[in-house]
């Protein structure tokens, strides 16, 4: 009798372990922020309090089958919730596709969770906690001794020296000429944690979609809002979608941008 499994099912069981560790973010989401414990006690309605049954808390699903409303008082259910769950089964699905269950797979499914809690908290609350970037940077590092090639661990290093070298230098000097912050020390650490995940390569190429980024979306929004523009949109989810275009995307499009230059 034949084991295999059917590829379609390995699928699903990526998306559905996808969207369980999205609601999972979302709890990381809500409570690091607020500095309460993310294991204890289990998920409540932010409204009334009231504990979330198990089958209210059926990932996207329950969302939609409660009509984003709480089921106890009514209260109007973020849109966010559902998105990050969405969100991050999507990109473990690609990831699963890029590298297949392996040790890359693993590497690649911490790094982007944490991207994921990172950007939404930078959102909320304008700020990245070091329990995820600090934290990050660490098991990212440590990861990196497993990783291939070999040597990936010196990669990783200079990675995070250079990730949080340049940061540091281009806010102290902002600060310096400017007389006022232009950047967080949560950005500085947030690009010396996608250093130790994706070596110095990754630290250039985030920096720079990310600032290509934020500029398409922040120069319209010194329109909108005016001259309190630069607080409206935090840096911490550009770089985060930086990285995620370099996970993806960044070998194509370096190959690409540097064919253009040679004229190939």
């Amino acid at each position: 009798m034949s084991t295999n499994i059917s590829p379609y099912l390995v699928d699903i069981a990526i998306i559905v372990f996808g969207g369980v560790i999205g609601s999972f973010l979302n709890v990381c989401i809500y409570r690091l922020p607020r500095e309460k414990s993310i294991v204890k006690p289990s998920s409540s309605c932010p409204s009334c309090e009231k504990p979330i049954m198990f089958y209210d808390n059926i990932p996207i699903i329950s969302y939609l089958l409660l009509k984003g409303r709480c089921r106890q008082c009514g209260a109007h259910i973020s849109i966010r919730y559902p998105m990050v769950e969405l969100i991050t089964a999507f990109l473990f699905f690609m990831l699963f596709k890029k590298y297949g269950i392996s040790l890359e797979l693993f590497v690649g499914m911490l790094f982007v969770s944490l991207l994921i809690a990172i950007s939404f908290i930078d959102l909320d609350f304008r700020i990245i906690p070091d329990v995820l970037s600090i934290g990050g940077l660490i098991i990212g590092f440590v990861l990196a001794f497993f990783r291939k090639p070999f040597f990936f661990y010196m990669d990783a290093l200079y990675g995070i020296f250079l990730g949080g070298g340049i940061l540091f230098v281009i806010a102290y000097g902002y600060e310096l000429l400017r007389k006022r912050e232009g950047m967080g020390g949560g950005d500085i650490k947030l690009l010396g944690m996608i250093g130790a995940f994706c070596g110095i390569k990754g630290v250039i190429f985030s920096l720079m979609s990310g600032s290509l980024l934020g500029t398409m979306i922040g120069i319209p929004m010194m329109f909108i809002k005016g001259e309190d523009a630069k607080y409206a949109i935090p840096f911490g989810p550009f770089l985060s979608a930086g990285a995620l275009i370099f996970i993806f995307l960044g070998d194509r499009i370096i190959y690409g941008f540097f064919s253009l230059i040679a004229g190939k």
